[in-house]
């Protein structure tokens, strides 16, 4: 397998006023195509600033971060931002889905932005990123005409249009209820099974249990870095609850 990330000695220091805030200490992390990583940790414990950085979004205060197999901390600003553009895709926590706009126009949203033209067809491309969500029947409507569990299978849509080389999610379901939690992480675990790397920034041990492999955070360094035992399957859990829901009551 492939290194699509790795980072040796990532540090990250932010300044408020006189004060330095060492958010990331000498962070080392590598990962392979094709695993699904969970990064957790408690708030402050640097795991939102590494995401940050593994997504392109900030640039670390010293360390190298390979992505893909190149060192993207010597890129230009128009560099930096043509390699987020085309390596990663992002999924957050609120959909930041436009609203009055179709979930086709929202997935299409980020090709608009591929100077590199790399997808010719972006119409039939973001068609088919949602029917691999399997939201092909949902094309035309807008945000407010789907579920909360319906629109971030359109934000996961518009991460996977541009067929980037990992898939960046930062506490997923965080605004979701258990049931259509499960719903989405079986999405990721069955894009996952299809060969994308898949990293799930969250705070919720049960969320992160979907994933192969755990990275624990604390004090802006990596304290455990363990691969999952028992990894939860969330489309067995998902089919488990709606037998539950439709399991007729005993009779009196």
């Amino acid at each position: 397998m492939n290194k699509v990330i790795e980072t040796n000695q990532l540090t990250k220091t932010f300044h408020m006023g006189d004060i330095a805030v060492h958010a990331l200490r000498g962070v080392n992390l590598t990962v392979e195509s094709g695993e699904m990583v969970a990064i957790m940790g408690a708030s402050g414990s640097g795991k939102s600033t590494l995401m940050n950085l593994l997504g392109c979004l900030d640039q670390p205060t010293s360390g190298d971060y390979f992505l893909d197999g190149s060192n993207v901390n010597a890129l230009s600003k128009n560099e930096y931002a043509e390699v987020r553009n085309q390596k990663i895709g992002f999924v957050f926590q609120g959909f930041n889905l436009l609203a009055r706009t179709t979930a086709l126009e929202n997935v299409e949203l980020p090709l608009l932005y591929d100077r590199a033209r790399r997808i010719k067809d972006p119409r039939k491309a973001a068609i088919t990123a949602l029917e691999r969500v399997g939201l092909g029947d949902r094309m035309t409507h807008e945000p407010n005409q789907l579920s909360g569990g319906q629109q971030q299978r359109v934000a996961i849509a518009r991460a996977l249009v541009n067929e980037p080389a990992i898939i960046l999610a930062d506490e997923p379901t965080g605004n979701l209820d258990s049931r259509t939690s499960l719903d989405v992480l079986s999405v990721f675990q069955e894009l996952n099974a299809q060969g994308i790397t898949v990293i799930i920034v969250t705070h919720e041990h049960e969320i992160a249990q979907s994933a192969k492999r755990i990275v624990e955070m604390r004090d802006g360094l990596i304290k455990r870095d363990t691969p999952v035992q028992n990894r939860r399957n969330a489309q067995k859990d998902l089919a488990e609850w709606r037998s539950d829901e439709t399991e007729p009551e005993n009779e009196l």
